[in-house]
C-alpha cells in the first residue's frame, strides 16, 4: 500500500505543479523589475549553461543579457531557442500525447508563436549593438517571413476552433471559454507592430526605400494612428533619408502571467451524469502604466498575448476535458467494480485525475506590456522630458541618426544609444 501511494506521488512530483511554476516565474519577473537582469534568468535557469536550459530559460536568459547589453550572449541563446523552435506554428505530437496524459505542466515549454517574434525583435537589436550589418537585414527577412506564415496559421486555428464551438459535449464549455475570452481586448491577427517598425527604420536610414515602405507600410497597418510611422512614410514616398533624426523604443510594465482556475462541467455517461472538474488558464495583467510625454503608443503587448492565448486557451481546455471525462469514467469504473481491490483500484483512480489536471501556466512574463516610440530631432533629446529620465544614465547625441532604447524598471532606467 505504501508503495502504491509513493507511486502517486512521485508521479504528482514529475507532472509538475502550476504553483511553483508561478512562484518561480514571479521571482524571475522580481528580478527583472530591480534590474537584477541576469542573476535572475541565471536563477530561473539553475545556473545551466545555454545548451542544457530549456525553451523558456532560453527566453529569459537573450532577454536579460541583452537589457545588461551582453548581447553576444544574448543573441547565442535566442539562436539555440531558434534551432529547436524553428516551427513554432506546428503541433508537437510528443506536446500533445505528454498534456493529455500528463497534464499541461508535465510538457515541455511550448513557444507560442509570439514568442518568436519577440526574438527577431531582440536579436535586430543585438545584431545592431554589435554593429552586425548584415545580419539585421537577414534576420528582418526571416522574420517577415516567418510572420506571414503565422498570420496563415493563425486563420486556420481561428477556423479549426470556430467549427469545434458547436460540438454538443462541449457545448457548455465553449460558451464559458467565448464569455471570458470575449473581456480582454486582442488583435485580429497575429503581429509584433514594433518590430515592423524597427525594420522599416533601418531600411529607411540606410536609404532602401522599397523594404522601407513595405515594412513601414505594415506597421501603419497595424498602428494606423501613430503619426511618427506616417512622417516616415512621407519621407519613403519622397525617397529622402532622414538626418538629425532619434528613435526612442520604450518599453514599461510586464507582460501578463497566467494562473490556474477550475472549472466543473457535468458529463452524460452509461450511468447518468458525472461532474469533471478541469483546470485553465487566466491571465493576470500587470498593474500599472509608466507613460513618456508625447511617445505614441506602438505594441500593446496584453493584446498581443490575448490574441494568440484566447484560441490555444479553447485547445487546451477542449484537450484537458477529453482527458478528464475519461479519468472520471475510470474513477467509477474502479470504485465500481467486483474487484477485491476496487478501493485501491477508485483511489489509485482518483490520485491519478488529481495530480495530472493541471493547465499551462508558463509563459515569457519578463516581456514588457507595452512599448511606445518618441521620434524627434537629435539636437531636442537634451531638451525633451525624456531627457530627465534618461540623462542622467548617459550622455545623449546631439547630431547624427540613432535608435534608443529604453527600459523603464523599478529603479533606473536600461538605455542602450546606437548610432544608424
Amino acid at each position: 500500500m505504501k508503495k502504491f501511494i509513493s507511486c502517486f506521488i512521485c508521479l504528482s512530483i514529475l507532472c509538475g505543479c502550476a504553483s511553483i511554476a508561478t512562484r518561480e516565474l514571479n521571482q524571475a519577473r522580481t528580478g527583472f523589475a530591480n534590474d537584477d537582469f541576469v542573476a535572475a534568468a541565471d536563477k530561473y535557469a539553475g545556473e545551466k549553461s545555454i545548451q542544457d536550459q530549456n525553451s523558456l530559460q532560453l527566453l529569459m536568459t537573450g532577454l536579460a543579457h541583452f537589457q545588461a547589453k551582453n548581447y553576444k550572449q544574448s543573441d547565442d541563446a535566442f539562436e539555440e531557442f531558434n534551432k529547436r523552435n524553428y516551427d513554432t506554428i506546428g503541433g508537437s505530437i510528443m506536446y500533445e500525447t505528454t498534456s493529455l496524459l500528463g497534464g499541461q505542466m508535465a510538457s515541455e515549454y511550448k513557444p507560442s508563436m509570439m514568442d518568436s517574434l519577440f526574438v527577431s525583435y531582440y536579436q535586430i537589436w543585438d545584431a545592431i549593438g554589435e554593429n552586425r550589418k548584415n545580419d539585421v537585414r537577414v534576420i528582418i527577412n526571416q522574420s517577415y517571413a516567418r510572420q506571414q506564415d503565422m498570420s496563415i496559421a493563425y486563420a486556420d486555428l481561428v477556423k479549426k476552433n470556430s467549427e469545434r464551438i458547436n460540438n454538443e459535449k462541449t457545448s457548455e464549455l465553449m460558451t464559458e471559454l467565448q464569455k471570458q475570452n470575449s473581456m480582454w481586448t486582442a488583435y485580429t491577427d497575429i503581429m509584433n507592430p514594433a518590430l515592423m517598425y524597427l525594420s522599416g527604420i533601418w531600411f529607411l536610414t540606410h536609404g532602401d526605400f522599397s523594404d522601407a515602405r513595405t515594412y513601414l507600410n505594415r506597421a501603419s497597418g497595424m498602428v494606423p494612428e501613430n503619426s511618427f510611422i506616417t512622417a516616415d512614410l512621407n519621407l519613403v514616398e519622397k525617397k529622402s533619408k532622414p538626418k538629425n533624426t532619434t528613435w526612442v523604443f520604450i518599453e514599461s510594465g510586464f507582460a501578463p502571467t497566467l494562473q490556474e482556475k477550475e472549472l466543473s462541467l457535468p458529463v452524460l455517461t452509461g450511468n447518468g451524469a458525472i461532474v469533471v472538474s478541469i483546470a485553465v488558464a487566466e491571465p493576470v495583467f500587470w498593474n500599472g502604466k509608466t507613460t513618456v510625454s508625447n511617445a505614441q503608443p506602438l505594441a500593446d503587448v496584453n493584446a498581443m498575448f490575448m490574441t494568440e492565448f484566447n484560441q490555444y486557451r479553447v485547445n487546451d481546455a477542449l484537450r484537458s476535458f477529453s482527458a478528464a471525462s475519461a479519468r472520471a469514467i475510470a474513477q467509477a469504473l474502479a470504485y465500481n467494480s467486483n474487484s477485491k481491490y476496487s478501493g485501491l483500484l477508485g483511489l489509485g483512480a482518483t490520485l491519478f485525475s488529481v495530480t495530472t489536471t493541471s493547465a499551462e501556466v508558463r509563459t515569457w512574463v519578463t516581456l514588457p506590456e507595452s512599448i511606445s516610440v518618441l521620434r524627434l530631432n537629435t539636437a531636442d533629446l537634451i531638451d525633451s522630458n525624456l531627457s530627465a529620465i534618461i540623462s542622467s544614465e548617459t550622455s545623449l547625441p546631439k547630431s547624427g541618426n540613432h535608435l534608443i532604447y529604453v527600459r523603464l524598471t523599478e529603479n533606473k532606467p536600461v538605455v542602450h544609444i546606437f548610432k544608424i
